[in-house]
Order: structure tokens, then sequence, then C-alpha cells
């Protein structure tokens, strides 16, 4: 029997031998880990552009450089989404310095990303985009409630930044949305939008873009009536099954396959 990691195994149970599943990779060089990681950015970029996330020039995922790892890889100024490749994507430092790639850095983009993953050492990725149920959500300066078993993912485990002072300028300002963060998975941007962090580039991507639904959800439910909550009990229990690191890299599979396969050139 092959053994998979508790958020899978609960999930297919024991594996016979010969039956495999996929699993994060392993790297022998930071080299291979790094063009790894460019074009796993690449890619959420694709998949960011295929879901609409995209709002003129707003919008960032970062995923840590993993030879310099106080630096982070980001979208290029004022580039499309839906054309972005690996060889296009530039890195930063925490101090906005340009160390690769021809293009300038949207100062939002560094000003709150160089703190969530000063803050997070464990993020290793972090997407964020002005999404319309994002927002729209956003405005009510409430947090999702347990209504579906998609939304308990974030059950008591995301924060509100609730001080929206205009377009992010100020290093204190991200400081200030790291805190809301917190050691949360994601956070909603009052007035804003949504902010998530993950393990991976898969796994931020993921929990962005089952988040934004959940606003979508949850304003439907809304309008239509009183929407019933889930208890407590079993909104962390299904959070402990559906909202693991694991589950978030695992259940942005299906994506990744078609994005790559239907955008082979974000590999360039």
């Amino acid at each position: 029997m092959s053994t998979l990691p508790p958020a899978l195994a609960a999930a297919v149970g024991p594996l016979p031998e010969g039956v495999t599943l996929p699993l994060p990779p392993r790297f022998d060089s930071v080299e291979e880990e790094r063009r790894y990681r460019k074009e796993q950015l690449a890619a959420g970029f694709r998949i960011f552009g295929r879901f609409g996330f995209s709002e003129g020039v707003a919008g960032h995922i970062t995923v840590r450089d993993p030879g310099e790892p106080d630096t982070f890889w980001v979208n290029p100024f004022g580039m499309s989404f839906s054309q972005i490749k690996a060889s296009d994507l530039i890195r930063v430092d925490h101090e906005g310095r340009v160390l690769d790639g021809g293009r300038p850095v949207n100062r939002a983009a560094f000003v709150i990303h160089s703190q969530v993953h000063a803050a997070r050492p464990d993020a290793i990725a972090a997407a964020h985009s002005h999404s319309l149920h994002g927002k729209a959500f956003s405005s009510l300066g409430v947090p999702l409630d347990p209504i579906t078993q998609d939304a308990c993912a974030f059950f008591e485990d995301h924060g509100i930044y609730d001080d929206y002072r205009g377009v992010v300028n100020e290093l204190e300002e991200g400081e200030r949305v790291a805190k809301a963060l917190g050691s949360y998975k994601a956070v909603i941007l009052k007035n804003h939008g949504l902010l998530t962090v993950g393990g991976s580039v898969a796994e931020a991507v993921w929990w962005f873009v089952t988040m934004e639904r959940s606003c979508q959800a949850q304003l439907l439910a809304m309008a239509a009536g009183t929407p019933q909550l889930i208890d407590r009990e079993t909104a962390l229990l299904t959070r402990g099954q559906v909202g693991t690191s694991m589950a978030g890299w695992f259940q942005a599979r299906p994506l990744w396959d078609q994005i790559e396969a239907s955008d082979p050139d974000l590999f360039d």
C-alpha cells in the first residue's frame, strides 16, 4: 500500500500498489526549484486571467525565491495576467529593488507582499487581486460564514483588515495588512479585496479562487434570504478536511493541468 499525506488519505483511502497520486515535487538543486516556482507563478497568473481576476494593472501574486528567501518573484507592472511567461517575471527584495528583470514592480505589490513575506516565513506565495465578488464582499466588513463546505476552509482561519486608506503606498500599511493576516491563510481587505497565502503558488492561488467563489456564494445566499450556518464543531472538522496546506495544493491540480495544456507558452 502507498502512504499518502492525511489530507489525501482521508479522501481516497490507502492506495493499492501501483496506484499513485501527484504530490508536491522535490528538487536536487536551487536552480531547479527556482525554475519550477517561476513556472508555477506564470501558470498562476494565467489562471487568474482565465477567471477574470484582472482589473487594469491591479493585482499580484508573489513567490519567495528558494535561493535568496528574502527576495520574491512577482509580475511586471502593467502586464496582462493572461500573457505572462516565466521569463517575464521580475525579482525584488524587501526594499523594492529590482534584482532580476527589465520592468518595474507595482509599488502596492511590493509594499503589501514584502511585509507579508517578512512576517510569515512559512508563506512561500501570496495572491491578491481586485476580483469582483471579493471586493464586493469586502465592502461589508464581515468575515465569511460557514454556510458551505468550501467556505469552511476559511472558518476561523481568515482575518479582516478594516483600515482602508487608499492605494497602499507605505510600508506601515503593508505591516498592518500583515498583522491582520496574522497566522491565517487569508485576509479580507475591507473596501479592497482578498489576499491569500500558502506554502506554494498552487496553494495560495487555490485559496484565492475558492475564497472568491465562497464570497460569491454568501452574497447570493444573503440576497435570497438568511443563510443557515454550519455548526462550529462541524465547520472545524470540515476545515481539517478541506483547509489543510496539502488539500489546497492538491485541489489546484486540475486548474494547473488545464492551463499548462492550453497555454504551453507560459513556460518560455
